[in-house]
């Protein structure tokens, strides 16, 4: 992809994306965390060229995403820095140009042959996440902003925890990919 660049604006594939300043960046990344460790987070943002570069250095468990220009809508999230090796490689494939598939066949293959390392315990994910429209970039802030929780417990299943695979009930937790590595606990506002 070719990028051309102006300030503060970032123009690929003929759509201008706004690189918010990197406060901005910050107080809507730390959004989901809870409010003892906003202050103290690691924050991932984007630089005037678009890459993702840490914005702030962190001092607790927490690692955060501000959201990201090239996509619709807000979203952003925090997680365990636990889960750094995985999320980081995620990162890595998505960079490579690998979708979705591809990305999860070979962390499950450098999972299994233990190039890549996931937690022994449940591990925390907050995400936020909402419209474009109702997101003031002047503050940070998001008003129509939802959560949704994501704790990974890998290779966990719906025996081991009496969770079941599927919500029957908005909002309620349910297992998403259990018996894998990617296994995980959803909470969130579905239907």
């Amino acid at each position: 992809m070719i990028l051309f660049f102006t300030v503060g604006l970032i123009r690929a594939q003929e759509k201008t994306f706004n690189i918010l300043p990197a406060d901005i960046q910050i107080r809507t990344a730390v959004l989901p965390a809870p409010e003892a460790e906003k202050d103290n987070a690691m924050v991932y943002g984007y630089n005037s060229q678009g890459e993702m570069i840490v914005v702030r250095e962190g001092s607790n468990n927490l690692i955060c995403l501000a959201d990201d220009p090239t996509q619709e809508g807000i979203s952003v999230s925090c997680y365990s820095k636990k889960l750094e090796p995985f999320m980081k490689r995620g990162r890595e494939l998505t960079a490579e140009g690998k979708n979705f598939k591809e990305k999860r066949e070979i962390r499950g293959m450098e999972v299994a042959q233990g190039i890549l390392e996931m937690p022994k315990e449940p591990s925390m994910t907050y995400i936020y996440f909402g419209s474009e429209e109702a997101y003031d970039a002047g503050t940070g802030e998001l008003g129509d902003g939802q959560f949704r929780y994501v704790i990974y417990t890998p290779f966990a299943t719906t025996e081991s925890t009496g969770l079941p695979d599927k919500p029957h009930a908005k909002g309620m937790p349910w297992l998403m990919d259990p018996g894998t590595f990617r296994a995980h606990i959803m909470v969130g506002p579905f239907n």
